[in-house]
């Protein structure tokens, strides 16, 4: 007979996992091995990794440190696991995830099932109609911050299981190695670029702030997406005194308010004249302040509402100017649609929801790029500007979804 298992692992949960993580790609770790290299062997891996893990004798190795440049400036720091680290959190993270979802806040956004940022959006759209002030935070550095003592406590609430509770914690305590190999001891916060680590950071604050708000502020409504939230409230005063009182409970929990990234808003137009407090407010990527809109019999009014916003229309156009598209003469119109259009697409599901036509101008500005393709590509036309113009301006009409933005964004007149 062999040898007894510690824990009672199944192979096809190993599998599914594998099939999880292999469907959502991803960076190899420090051993360089690629889901692709991990597949050369795949049975003797996953096998490999099934019987350490059902021994009680997986140890994750130190998870990659990466950083990566903030749309606010700074540098983000990411972790990334290798391809068999991140099978095994996702093994956990199948069995855990269930014991704590129907516990979380119905208005926590962020990395969860049937949630999403323009959810986020839109409930706070409408909550800025009723209420005339909010506070705006955001959490410093809130993924290195979390505190494991107080994380693993939250994790004892929610599963009894021994081996889920070994391995958090051992991921939890896996170094980071650097760049030059060098490894960093770390005792606080869960890497940011794990499996698991959305989920224990969205635990964490489950009780650092959603219950508390739910207790002590039953009638504020917020919205919370990982680490940036905002907070409802019906006088200035009362947005002070909550604020204040945020601070303090972050603070008892090893956590810190981001001090620029952090203000009370007033979202009430009327009030807002002579109002010491800002008058607007970024969230998720969406600009919410007064804006001229039409009501749905055609009149003009003035509304707190989300648009696009301006650091986010400059990333795009930072993007656009990125893909150099005036270089690649050796593409057709049509070759250019299928490599942009994936990304054109996913800018405009998710900005056009809300005040569709702020997105049009930045839309345009692909247009201009495609200018100077044209220009590049055909010769002839290097010196006339109105004459690429018009060029484009034709295909487009008679290919008018050719590229995936030229609906809401026509190039321009054609000939």
């Amino acid at each position: 007979m062999g040898k007894a298992k510690s824990f009672d692992i199944s192979k096809r949960a190993v599998w599914d996992a594998y099939r999880k993580v292999k469907a959502n790609g991803g960076a190899s770790g420090v051993d360089r091995q690629s889901l692709e290299d991990f597949d050369q062997d795949l049975s003797n891996n996953l096998y490999k990794l099934w019987n350490r893990l059902c021994s009680g004798s997986y140890f994750p190795p130190p998870v990659l440190q990466v950083e990566i440049p903030k749309a606010q400036g700074g540098m983000r720091t990411l972790g990334i696991p290798t391809v068999s680290d991140r099978i095994a959190q996702m093994v956990v993270k199948q069995v855990f995830e269930p014991s704590v979802e129907p516990y979380l806040h119905e208005d926590s956004y962020g990395y969860r099932a049937g949630k999403s940022a323009l959810q986020a959006v839109g409930v706070t759209r409408q909550r800025c109609w009723h209420h005339d002030y909010l506070i705006e935070f955001d959490i410093k550095g809130m993924f290195d911050a979390i505190d494991h003592t107080l994380l693993l406590r939250a994790v004892d609430k929610h599963t009894d299981c021994r081996w889920v509770r070994l391995y958090i914690e051992r991921w939890l305590t896996a170094p980071f190695q650097q760049a030059d190999g060098e490894l960093v001891k770390r005792d606080s916060g869960t890497p940011q670029g794990g499996v698991v680590s959305p989920l224990l950071s969205n635990l964490f604050m489950h009780y650092v702030f959603d219950k508390w708000m739910e207790r002590n502020y039953p009638n504020n409504p917020f919205a919370r997406y990982a680490d940036d939230g905002v907070i409802h409230c019906r006088s200035e005063a009362q947005a002070r005194s909550l604020l204040e009182r945020l601070e303090k409970r972050f603070q008892e929990c090893l956590l810190e308010l981001h001090p620029e990234k952090t203000q009370i808003v007033c979202c009430n137009v009327r009030k807002q004249k002579g109002s010491e407090v800002a008058k607007k407010f970024d969230f998720l990527g969406y600009c919410f302040r007064p804006r001229l809109v039409r009501n749905r019999y055609g009149k003009l009014f003035v509304n707190f509402t989300p648009a696009i916003s301006p650091r986010n229309a400059m990333r795009i156009r930072q993007t656009v100017r990125r893909w150099r598209l005036h270089v690649r003469t050796r593409m057709s119109l049509s070759d250019l649609a299928r490599l942009v259009n994936p990304i054109i697409r996913g800018w405009i599901n998710y900005y056009s929801a809300y005040q569709r036509s702020s997105l049009t101008p930045v839309l345009r500005y692909i247009n201009l790029a495609l200018v100077k393709w044209v220009k590049w590509k055909y010769k002839k036309k290097a010196q006339y500007t109105r004459r690429a113009r018009r060029w484009l301006g034709n295909v487009a009409k008679h290919n008018p979804s050719l590229f995936a933005h030229w609906p809401l964004a026509v190039p321009f007149p054609a000939e």
